[in-house]
Order: structure tokens, then sequence, then C-alpha cells
């Protein structure tokens, strides 16, 4: 994101649009023209008079055609350039699947300072084992900024230590410090349990930061006429 004030918003978004535009399928006319508008200082026309124009017609019918979902992108676009900028720390997709005790300790001292961690302990054929991993499934997709991760017992390297009367075994941490040792966590949770429940025992110890607000969509404004 390289705008800097109105006019450079509106070149980076017209930069944007013609990045997302299917190239193979639109008007080489309207190509041309959009390309023109994303980068005025190199058109062929670089007289004064040319640069301190006006926006034609043809330039404002383009721009009222510029598609909701493209816009959707875009905003969606600054705001996790914005988010990042601020630091916030790093964003995840899914839960990690760590093979080895040695990616269990990177994770741990690597993460970002900011980043909490959460790492299962399981193990096949264990009552509750399953239904937590379907579990942190979901809250990985709420909770971005969390790093979700879990482990085979075995493949950890400390299968005495995590028996199978201690699992499913939840581990929180931030900063490399353990926040949370939760062992044989299901009983915790009534026999049937889902994300809502888990997501509930993680924060009656503050150890999941604050979900984030979806953003509102344009749809609450189209409705009002």
């Amino acid at each position: 994101m390289q705008h800097e004030g109105p006019k450079g918003v509106i070149n980076d978004w017209r930069r944007f649009k013609l990045e997302s535009m299917d190239q193979e399928n639109l008007n080489p006319a309207k190509r041309e023209l959009l390309r023109q508008m994303s980068s005025p200082s190199k058109a062929k026309d670089t007289s004064r008079g040319n640069l301190n124009r006006k926006m034609s017609v043809q330039e404002y019918e383009l721009l009222k055609e510029e598609d909701e979902g493209c816009l959707k992108s875009y905003r969606k676009r600054c705001m996790q350039e914005m988010h990042d900028k601020l630091s916030f720390g790093p964003r995840f997709e899914g839960v990690y699947d760590l093979d080895s005790g040695e990616a269990f300790l990177e994770v741990i001292e690597k993460e970002h300072h900011s980043t909490v961690v959460v790492v299962h302990i399981y193990k096949n054929g264990i009552k509750g084992c399953e239904a937590l991993n379907s579990c942190l499934d979901c809250l990985a997709s709420e909770y971005p900024t969390v790093k979700f991760c879990k482990i085979d017992a075995v493949a950890s390297g400390a299968a005495e230590r995590f028996s199978d009367e201690y699992l499913p075994t939840l581990l929180v941490y931030k900063a490399g410090e353990l926040l949370g040792n939760f062992l044989s966590c299901t009983q915790h949770l009534n026999e049937e349990f889902f994300a809502t429940d888990v997501e509930g025992f993680l924060n009656s110890y503050g150890l999941l930061p604050e979900k984030e607000q979806p953003q509102m969509e344009d749809d609450e404004e189209n409705n009002i006429e």
C-alpha cells in the first residue's frame, strides 16, 4: 500500500482494479484507459495540460463500473496491510500439525512475542482427542492471531510423560512462557462439547485475545435508500 493523500488512494485503487481484472476478456480500449488512469505520470501525452486535465466522461463511466466484489477485496487488502504495519503480530490459518519434538520446541521458542500458541497433545483413539481437534479447527478461523497446533504424544517424544490418562492435553504459551497446562482437559467439559465450550474454557483463564469483530458489509449501507 503506497498511497499518500486522496490522489494516491485513487491511483492505488485503480492499479488494484487493473491487476484484479480478467485481462484476457477485458476490452483493449478499456484496459489501456485504466492503465493510463492508474499511472498518470507514465501516459504518452505528458504535457502539463494533459496531466492537470479533469477526468473525462469516459473515465467517469469506467469508474462507475467498478464492481462491489473488487472494492471489498481492495478494502480487505488495505485493512490487512494496516494491521501488519501496527505490529499486531502475524496471522495464521488452520491448525498446524507438529511432527516432532524439535518442531514443538521451535514453535514455542521462535514464535512472535505477542503470539499466543495453543498446543494440543493427542493420541489417536483416545476419547476426546478427535473432537478437540475439530474444535481447534473452528477456533483457528475465529482467532487468526493465535497459533493453534497439535502434536501426537508419541511424535513429541514425551509419550511417557503424557500417558493416555492425561490426554488430551492443552498447553498454552506466549513469548516462550507456559501460561496454561491442562492435563486431561476434557474433564472440564461436558461429555459432548463444541468449539464454543473450548473457547469459553480458555477464556475463563484469560488465555485468548479479544475476538476480532467482523467487518461491516456494504450490504447494510446498500439497504438504506
